[in-house]
């Protein structure tokens, strides 16, 4: 059974797959100094509620936004279940050429994404992650990772709009009742919502001026079922999407 991890900087989701059919996914929140031992444990407990073992995972990738979980999810790797974690960073064969400046720096969740969105699609395609940030990263017809765009995510701007504006409440995410809010907390929210899926919107257009009509768009991330509703420009939504890409990646490397 092989074991992929995806390490971001709110959530970690991994799953298991069996015969490149995935068994099951779970979510725990990332702590970013988080041992070895302490990621082998929720490991463990979160595997034993479908009734897999560590001796059940003959095989695992990892890939981590987090710099300093990565060696963790490797020290785990060999210490709880006896082989050696495949990382996703330079080395590792992705069968996609990068048209980027400086490859090192694109993060290795991007990789995953645009790796397994081209798998998908055959064509050209823009995966639009909705993470802390949201990204967009667009992959030629030939199969070229082009590059990326990255902006503030919806999180974030929340956070900032409450902390610097005092009289503003937080407020959980939802969506608003109408476009004009009749109250503070949905005028908030529709600002959120519109402003995100407008934004979306706006980049993905002139990505297809770029890239061509025909290109497609798929997003994924924690965040995108509260702003891909009220989008016009996303074709499809994949919460599954990185680890989809894990298994592509570990199958290119086995």
């Amino acid at each position: 059974m092989l074991l992929v991890v995806d390490v971001g900087n709110t959530q970690t989701h991994f799953g298991t797959y069996r015969d490149g059919a995935l068994v099951e996914h779970w979510r725990f929140t990332t702590v970013r100094d988080s041992t070895a031992d302490e990621l082998g444990a929720v490991l463990r407990n979160l595997l034993e509620l479908r009734g897999i073992g560590l001796a059940d995972l003959d095989a695992s990738i990892v890939s981590s936004t987090v710099p300093q979980l990565r060696p963790e999810w490797e020290a785990m790797a060999a210490r709880y279940l006896d082989h050696a974690m495949l990382a996703v960073g330079p080395g590792l064969k992705t069968g996609m050429a990068l048209r980027y400046d400086n490859p090192r720096e694109i993060g290795p969740d991007r990789l995953v994404n645009a790796v397994a969105a081209y798998e998908r699609v055959k064509g050209a395609c823009v995966v639009v992650d909705f993470g802390t940030a949201v990204t967009f990263d667009p992959v030629s017809a030939e199969g070229e990772y082009l590059g990326g765009i990255i902006m503030p995510g919806v999180e974030i701007s929340m956070e900032a709009l409450t902390n610097r504006a005092a009289a503003l409440p937080k407020i959980e995410l939802g969506p608003p009742r109408s476009l004009i809010g009749k109250t503070t907390v949905d005028a908030i929210r529709s600002g959120v919502i519109y402003g995100f899926a407008g934004s979306v919107d706006g980049i993905v257009r002139r990505l297809r001026v770029e890239m061509g009509p025909e290109t497609e768009t798929i997003a994924t991330g924690g965040l995108a079922e509260h702003i891909v509703p009220f989008t016009e420009e996303i074709d499809d939504t994949d919460d599954l999407l990185t680890l989809t890409g894990l298994r592509l990646l570990h199958e290119r490397n086995a």
